[in-house]
């Protein structure tokens, strides 16, 4: 299929619109996830890619073919939960931390519990979870206090989910890290970087749906109860009726004073502005009131 096929797929009529809902509805029938509150226009442009790549003519003909050949459900998951990664990426959160990390280790300076709690929602391959072990780790390193960290890792994709696991990464992947931090956390083989073990047994990863109806947190964290939330690039992809969803999963989970952090293009569902105090002007920090 060329592209100027491909792209024509984007801007059918509502047949093929009718003919995209049964996709989405099959591939819920068959592997449990949701996808119909991802924005119309980027599901049209995924599910194209997947119909060029085996070849099909159209989104009819691809609707057939997924229900004979149902490993391909497993390519089109992949694809609509595509996202871009990399270590430190948006530089100025992590500059910034004396906003949002600081602050919650002076916290728990005076808590009870001394632990810190922090939850990746739609972590992909592990590269932010990383990041904040690394910083995390740094930054207790210079304080009095005995403190430790734990970061539960989420995503619905499996295949990501398991590259975070491994650990190991490309030159590209590991650009933004500081040539000190990258000695100091990463072993490094052939332009193959993999992070050590000391920073890996800090970051669990499992799989977690935002829209499952019943659990607002990993079930590995027993309880939420987080000091810190990153969805960074995840409500982006859906409808306002799923966002709200999602983030009231995204404020239960929190402790007061806990600081949820959001990607550059998203902002606190209007339902929840007043429930949390922006952190600073440079990037979507808000601290639960």
């Amino acid at each position: 299929m060329n592209k100027n096929i491909e792209s024509s797929l984007i801007f059918q009529d509502h047949t093929t619109d009718k003919t995209i809902e049964q996709i989405l509805n099959f591939l819920h029938e068959q592997r449990g996830f949701d996808f119909s509150g991802n924005r119309a226009s980027m599901v049209k442009r995924r599910i194209a890619k997947r119909i060029s790549a085996v070849q099909v003519i159209d989104p009819k003909e691809y609707l057939k073919y997924i229900q004979k050949d149902l490993s391909e459900l497993d390519e089109l998951i992949n694809v609509l939960t595509i996202s871009v990664s990399s270590f430190f990426r948006d530089p100025i959160l992590f500059e910034s931390h004396s906003s949002w990390l600081d602050d919650i280790i002076l916290r728990k300076q005076t808590s009870q519990e001394k632990d810190i709690r922090i939850w990746s929602a739609g972590c992909s391959t592990g590269e932010e979870p990383y990041s904040v072990a690394i910083l995390l780790n740094e930054q207790l390193q210079n304080e009095t206090i005995s403190s430790d960290f734990h970061i539960f890792a989420t995503d619905i994709d499996r295949e990501a989910l398991r590259s975070g696991e491994e650990g190991v990464y490309s030159l590209g992947d590991v650009q933004n890290v500081k040539l000190g931090l990258l000695g100091k956390y990463f072993s490094v083989e052939k332009n193959i970087y993999r992070i050590n073990e000391q920073i890996k047994e800090k970051v669990s990863f499992s799989f977690f749906d935002l829209l499952h109806k019943r659990s607002f947190s990993p079930a590995e964290s027993i309880f939420g109860g987080f000091d810190i939330v990153l969805c960074r690039n995840v409500l982006i992809y859906f409808n306002f009726d799923f966002q709200k969803i999602i983030f009231k999963k995204l404020y239960r989970s929190l402790n007061s004073g806990g600081c949820l952090i959001l990607g550059e293009s998203e902002t606190a569902v209007e339902k929840y502005k007043s429930k949390f105090n922006k952190v600073n002007n440079c990037c979507k920090i808000y601290r639960k009131k």
